[in-house]
Formats: C-alpha cells, sequence, structure tokens
C-alpha cells in the first residue's frame, strides 16, 4: 500500500507497526482494542495506520467460525450470546463478539451497553467482547467490522460472533462477512410470520425461538412448527441444507448444545460444498467493490464545488425543472471532469 500519510508520529505514539503486529498474533487484548479504535476513527491517517497493521497480520486470518446473530430489539440476544458465549468457552473455544450498539441520529451517541450486559462472558479470559456505534451505517455493519473481525482472527479467536442492531437493514451485509446466520426471534410478538421480513428468513441458516420458558414455553414450540413448515418452501444456500429451526431459552441455559452440534454440523458441510476459502475469496471481492462505492461517495460529498452543484441541482429538482437521475447523471459528469 503506498504511503500518503506520514506513520511517524503515529508510531511514536501507539508503536512501530511491527512491533503492534507482533502483539496482536501473541493475543495482547490491549493492541488489540487499540488497532480497532483507530479503524473505527474518522480520521484518515489513524484507519490508513490501522489498515497498515491488518495487512501484516492478515495471512494469519480467515481460520475462525464466523456467526452473524439478529433478531428484534427485546428477543434476549445479549442473553443469548452470553450464554452461548459461555458454553463455547467452557468447550475451549476463544470467543470474540462484536456486538454493533444502536447510535443516537441526533448525537452519534451510542448506548454501548453489551458490555454490562454479558457480564459473566466478559470477565472470562478466553472471551473478547467489543461493543461499538454503529454510526450511519445500515444496521451498524460498516467496513469496521470487517477489519475489526479479522484483527480478532489474527489474535486468535476462532469463533468470531456479529451481532448486529435489529432486522431487516443489515442482513445482506452481515451475510457477506459470515459463514452462518442466526435469526433470534421470540414468542408473544403476535403473527411472528407477518412480523418478519421475508428477506432475512431466507438468509438465516438457522432460526432460534428463544425464551422458550415459563408460561411461553407452549407458544415458543408452536411458533417453531409454523417456522418450520414456512423455511421447508425456502431454497437451501447450500445443497442438501434446509433451515433448522429450534427452540431455547438462554435464561435457563436450555437447547444450548443442540444449537452448537447445528452450527458445526452446517459449517462442515458448508466447508465440504462450497470451499470455504472460495467463500471467504468472495466476500473479500464484495468487499472491495463496496469500498470502491463508498470512497467514492466520500470524495464527491468532500468536493466544496460538487456540493455547491448539488445544491443547486437540488432546488431544479424540488421545482420540477430536472429529473433527479438526469441531475445525478450530470453531478456525477462534472465530479469525474476533474
Amino acid at each position: 500500500m503506498k504511503n500518503f500519510f506520514s506513520l511517524s508520529n503515529l508510531e511514536k505514539e501507539y508503536g512501530s507497526i511491527r512491533d503492534l503486529s507482533k502483539k496482536i498474533l501473541s493475543g495482547d487484548i490491549r493492541t488489540l482494542s487499540r488497532c480497532i479504535t483507530l479503524s473505527e476513527s474518522s480520521r484518515e491517517d489513524h484507519q490508513f495506520f490501522s489498515r497498515s497493521v491488518l495487512e501484516k497480520v492478515l495471512p494469519m486470518t480467515g481460520k475462525s467460525l464466523r456467526i452473524g446473530i439478529s433478531g428484534p430489539p427485546g428477543v434476549g440476544k445479549s442473553t443469548f450470546i452470553e450464554t452461548f458465549g459461555t458454553f463455547l468457552v467452557d468447550k475451549g473455544k476463544k470467543i470474540a463478539v462484536l456486538a454493533v450498539d444502536p447510535s443516537s441520529s441526533k448525537s452519534g451517541g451510542s448506548i454501548l451497553g453489551d458490555k454490562t450486559r454479558m457480564e459473566r462472558l466478559s470477565q472470562s479470559d478466553s472471551a473478547f467482547i467489543r461493543p461499538s456505534p454503529a454510526g450511519e451505517t445500515l444496521g451498524g455493519v460498516s467496513r469496521h467490522t470487517r477489519e475489526a473481525l479479522l484483527l480478532c482472527e489474527a489474535s486468535g479467536y476462532d469463533t468470531i460472533i456479529v451481532e448486529t442492531v435489529g432486522v431487516g437493514q443489515s442482513e445482506a451485509t452481515v451475510s457477506n462477512m459470515i459463514d452462518i446466520f442466526i435469526l433470534l426471534i421470540s414468542p408473544g410478538g403476535g403473527d411472528e410470520l407477518q412480523g418478519i421480513k421475508r428477506g432475512i428468513v431466507e438468509l438465516a441458516d438457522l432460526i432460534i425461538v428463544n425464551k422458550a420458558d415459563g408460561l411461553l414455553r407452549s407458544e415458543a414450540e408452536n411458533i417453531a412448527r409454523e417456522y418450520n413448515s414456512a423455511v421447508k418452501l425456502l431454497r437451501p444456500k447450500i445443497n442438501k441444507w434446509n433451515t433448522r429451526v429450534v427452540t431455547c431459552s438462554a435464561l435457563e441455559n436450555k437447547g444450548i448444545e443442540e444449537i452448537w452440534s447445528i452450527t458445526e454440523e452446517f459449517f462442515k458441510k458448508f466447508d465440504q460444498e462450497s470451499d470455504l476459502s472460495a467463500h471467504r475469496k468472495e466476500q473479500f471481492q464484495k468487499w472491495l467493490r463496496e469500498e470502491i462505492t463508498q470512497n467514492l461517495n466520500k470524495q464527491i460529498y468532500s468536493d466544496k464545488k460538487i456540493n455547491d452543484l448539488i445544491t443547486i441541482y437540488e432546488k431544479k429538482v424540488l421545482i420540477g425543472e430536472v429529473l433527479p437521475s438526469a441531475a445525478a447523471y450530470e453531478i456525477v459528469k462534472n465530479f469525474l471532469k476533474k
């Protein structure tokens, strides 16, 4: 990568790229957190610096099981992840949880409550929990999540869990960075099949009806049966894999072992039939294309003359003088001339 920034000052502050990469590979949590923070920074020199470290450790990535978890607010994602993560830690796994918190659209502030909600898991030496603000990205998943995931892999975490903000916004983005997609739903929410968007159900490899305990247990089992019937109509992602539907109680630690067994089964089948290395290359290709779009978008809106032109065309569009598509074409054409 060509050096567009002077890194000497950053290396004085944070350490050399070589030393940081060595610490990442040794599993140093403080260095891992610092590099993720630099990756999430709005400063371009910080981003460049973190990417330089990531490129050094890139050969040691790509060996983990990547799990995406989504579901509507109140479904119990944090409780499930803590119970599931603790179960995996007890089995000798090293877990990294990238939990994206909703950000305020006005202040940009973030709740960042997952680390406190996963108190038991966060105390484990084999677990790393990283809450990150969603910012303006739909569903809270961005290139920073991808970079954090790779840094965690380089640090030796063999199971990465990416938790997203909600349902219907980020599932496509998440599916481009994980191996198995898990959708959590809960009983007692009315007409569940109507309430969950079809798109995310189609992407789900495993659907879990959580809170299957107490008075809700019977209802949870009924909803699971409904989903079992519905998912049979969906085209499988890989041969001979129909989306599984199970119930669990994260609060009472019930059904967790079955969920892990299904996850392992999927991962093995996926690796055998789809070639995991080819899958990861395809994910990088999609990431590249998204980066091109994001960088072009950033360049356009950071150009003062182009922004002035956008303002002019916005007025023309609002009075019906120019079509939005024609205005956009002229704006992009003027940008490319520069």
